[in-house]
């Protein structure tokens, strides 16, 4: 170990390549994990001889509270004081050869008796003091250290140290500040004494001048780690947790977070004061103000490098480093005309809350001056309140000020990093992805250092508010989208295959990730917001409890309240269409194959079209025309760059186009009717297709896109069915009925082919008038060489005059149709 002296604002100071080496409660709080402690020692990237700054054994603090509080409430805590004296022995008589355990069960069992001998002071006069509590609470880190130091002298010169001894600090119980001059000599002082040995130390205690026990409050070992880097000139302070470094976000909260590799002291201030409880903002100060690189590192992964928070950070192209929380805050609104252009007004308001320890988490005043939101603890809201009434009652009575507002269940979202400075449109892609989610953000507060944005939202949205921020900005990661699919059949089973088939190339070419977590048929339905599994959906489906019940499984997609939330209805039904405005008001994507929405009344048309606009939501359904042919988005895209259309004319029945295109030579109509059903090109009633329903509908949803507020009674059709076949009362009745007019069909065919003909039904959209004709038309007609289920379009725009705009391809079938809703589906997340 190297270790020199220079001079320092007029004084010689150490200055070593040594390390200080903070173990949390975690790390010392099992018999294994003091096991991997020590061999953590033993490695040489710790140093030849580091500090060693210790933790209380993991939940020993609260034990101790507990006895103490028991104690000043006449209550038994002999039971606890057993249960600490056991969890240590047990240690040492497990790690500690026997010859070597008798003088540490030794020092250790004069420690325990002196702290019953305490307790039973509290017990005897049923008072607990802030000087008696911190005596008590010290005897965690006296503890564990005492008994690690016993340990670690197997196989190092080590010695233990009481804290109380070189930091000292004024008699502020519970948070004393410490006397950095006079500690830093101490702390050089001992270390010089003791030089070529391993020091343990306490963490968390000191003492006053008069010898008594302080405890440095919040993150106190952290701070006696930074208290003897500053003091020794560390190479570096680190901390060893049980987690993975700084993360982007709160693991437990946000699967896709990572560990950051590095942060600057500002960037790991901002992230831990706004609940990043991996180190406590104040402890870095030391270390901050002598440029000490900090590194949070973890015991139990101890190869992973964990995160360096330093002053000379490397550039990254993150806009931000990570996004952090406070779950569980109040606020309080104060407004008035009385604030207006009232000088001192904030610091008489904030210079009273501060007197009485009120602690203010954030702060936001409007431009005007007329009003004040700030952010508390739940717990101190109404003392907030009530103070404020006492301190501004004048006011008050002279209704300059309006009566103080609390609200509550609420939550701090904050987005940090230093880059935000120079990234234009950070705030805006925060707020689009609380936007689209539906995240309403009731008070927002950004520093002109522009290193955070942290939003006032409610709690009950801060998991999808994480999971949505997370995903706009961390872009290498995958987007998820979380879909509800209703339907079963042909198309809701194709799309799952679809789905399952190709995740990896959304996720790697598109960063796309599909999660379903919902899916209904007419019997059953299930739900998991971590995803259903597409290799066994059907299993768990048929295996679930829950019967399918439409309106259950909106409230409870709603319920879930996921990030980028799709709602896909594969059905033919009208049943879902009565939820798609709830949907859609609940900032939920709708992506449907359903006709019935789009071409019911035009009032609904436009209100379900409006109302995603207004939410920010996406409603796409391409599959209502041309299953899987881009039809709607080309008309859209049309549209959008101010072409205007002037004409369309269609075949959009893939079923119609099959039923022709077979329906020659010898072929009986009947059975090519039944074979397209077969194949899956018909809706389940034949007669929507060959009554030219279906038809009809696409070619009004097509009219509305493109500008006609049309009704279904606007659209003349010319009607192939006989009247026989379409009075059927069921299907099978439908089919015996057109099986008795095959004389009526046969002729059609023999006209057409004599004259060298095909049979066409042709939709036209011109001039605002739609029509749908049964045709013969010939070889110089564009729709004469169709075949298979091919559906086609031509535009006819003022782009587009001379020669129009041609969309061919197939129109029906359950592949397609999947691989339209699909597309649908993937729009949704690239918006």
């Amino acid at each position: 170990m190297k270790a020199f002296l220079r001079k320092e604002e007029g004084f010689f100071v150490l200055d070593t390549d040594m390390k200080i080496l903070k173990f949390g409660g975690t790390s010392v709080g099992s018999i294994q994990s003091i096991q991997t402690l020590l061999n953590i020692l033993k490695t040489d990237s710790v140093g030849e001889r580091p500090v060693v700054v210790l933790s209380a054994m993991s939940g020993v603090t609260n034990l101790l509270i507990s006895m103490a509080e028991d104690a000043s409430n006449g209550k038994d805590f002999t039971v606890d004081l057993a249960e600490l004296e056991r969890r240590h022995f047990e240690v040492v008589k497990s790690l500690l050869e026997i010859q070597n355990q008798n003088p540490a069960l030794t020092r250790l069992k004069i420690n325990f008796n002196q702290l019953e001998e305490l307790l039973q002071g509290i017990l005897a006069l049923r008072e607990l003091t802030p000087k008696t509590r911190d005596m008590v609470l010290g005897f965690g880190e006296r503890c564990s250290t005492l008994m690690i130091s016993k340990i670690a002298a197997q196989y190092f010169p080590a010695v233990f140290v009481d804290a109380s001894e070189i930091i000292k600090t004024d008699s502020a119980f519970g948070n004393a500040k410490v006397n950095m001059e006079l500690t830093e000599q101490l702390v050089r002082g001992f270390y010089n004494e003791n030089s070529g040995k391993m020091l343990f130390v306490t963490g968390f205690i000191a003492s006053n001048d008069a010898g008594q026990i302080t405890t440095l409050g919040r993150g106190g070992s952290d701070y006696t780690a930074a208290i003897l880097g500053s003091a020794l000139n560390v190479e570096e302070i680190q901390i060893w947790t049980d987690v993975n470094g700084m993360m982007t976000a709160d693991p437990r909260l946000v699967k896709k977070a990572f560990s950051l590799p590095e942060l600057t002291y500002t960037e790991a201030m901002e992230l831990s004061y706004f609940g990043a409880k991996v180190i406590y903002p104040p402890t870095m100060i030391p270390a901050f103000l002598k440029k000490i690189p900090i590194v949070i590192k973890n015991t139990f992964e101890p190869q992973f490098e964990g995160t360096v928070i330093r002053h000379d950070c490397k550039a990254s192209n993150l806009p931000i480093k990570g996004i952090s929380t406070i779950n569980n805050i109040s606020i309080l609104n104060l407004e008035g005309s009385g604030m207006v252009g009232k000088s001192g007004f904030s610091g008489r308001l904030f210079s009273l809350l501060a007197r009485e320890q009120i602690n203010i988490i954030l702060i936001t005043q409007s431009s005007s001056e007329h009003s004040i939101t700030f952010a508390v603890q739940p717990a101190e809201a109404e003392k907030a309140k009530t103070l404020i009434e006492q301190e501004f009652e004048l006011e008050l009575l002279a209704n300059k000020l309006e009566q103080p507002e609390i609200e509550s269940n609420l939550a701090v979202l904050a987005v940090v990093g230093e880059n935000m400075k120079q990234t234009p449109g950070v705030s805006g892609k925060l707020f689009h992805a609380l936007g689209r989610n539906g995240v309403n953000v009731r008070a927002i507060a950004q520093g002109s250092s522009e290193y955070n944005i942290s939003v006032i939202i409610s709690s009950h949205d801060l998991a999808k508010a994480l999971n949505a921020v997370h995903d706009a900005f961390f872009i290498q990661l995958t987007k998820t989208l979380h879909a509800f699919c209703l339907g079963t059949g042909n198309i809701g089973k194709t799309l799952f295959k679809q789905l399952n088939a190709h995740s990896e190339f959304l996720q790697q070419n598109n960063g796309i990730q599909v999660k379903v977590a919902g899916i209904s048929n007419t019997r059953k339905m299930v739900f998991n917001a971590d995803g259903i599994s597409l290799d066994t959906w059907e299993d768990d489906l048929q295996a679930s409890d829950e019967k399918a019940d439409l309106n259950e499984f909106i409230q409870r997609m709603k319920s879930m309240n996921l990030p980028n939330c799709v709602f896909i209805d594969n059905t033919a039904s009208p049943t879902p269409i009565a939820f798609y405005e709830e949907a859609f008001k609940s900032n939920i994507s709708v992506v449907t194959c359903n006709k019935i929405g789009n071409s019911a009344a035009y009032s609904q048309y436009r209100n379900f079209h409006d109302t995603a606009r207004r939410h920010g939501v996406d409603f796409f359904y391409e599959t209502n025309v041309g299953a899987g042919l881009p039809i709607i988005r080309t008309l859209k895209d049309l549209m959008n760059s101010g072409d205007r259309v002037r004409r369309i004319e269609a075949i959009l029945s893939g079923t119609i186009s099959f039923i022709f295109n077979n329906f020659k030579g010898d072929a009986n109509f009947h059975d090519v009717v039944k074979t397209a059903q077969e194949k899956g090109y018909t809706e389940p009633d034949p007669r929507d297709d060959l009554s030219g329903k279906d038809f009809m509908r696409k070619i009004l949803i097509l009219a509305r896109d493109a500008g006609y507020p049309m009704e279904e009674a606007d659209v003349e059709i010319e009607n192939m069915l006989p009247k026989a076949c379409l009075d059927a009362q069921s299907v099978d009745e439908f089919y015996a009925a057109l099986k008795a007019e095959d004389a009526f069909f046969a002729k059609l065919k023999n006209t057409a082919e004599a004259e060298g003909k095909v049979l066409r039904y042709i939709g036209k959209l011109d001039n605002g008038k739609a029509s749908i004709t049964l045709q013969m038309v010939d070889e110089n007609h564009p729709f004469f060489t169709l075949s298979g289920s091919d559906n086609i379009i031509s535009f006819t725009t003022d782009r587009y005059k001379e020669r129009p705009l041609v969309v061919k391809g197939p129109g029906a079938g359950a592949e397609v149709t999947a691989a339209g809703v699909f597309a649908d589906l993937i729009n949704v997340g690239a918006n």
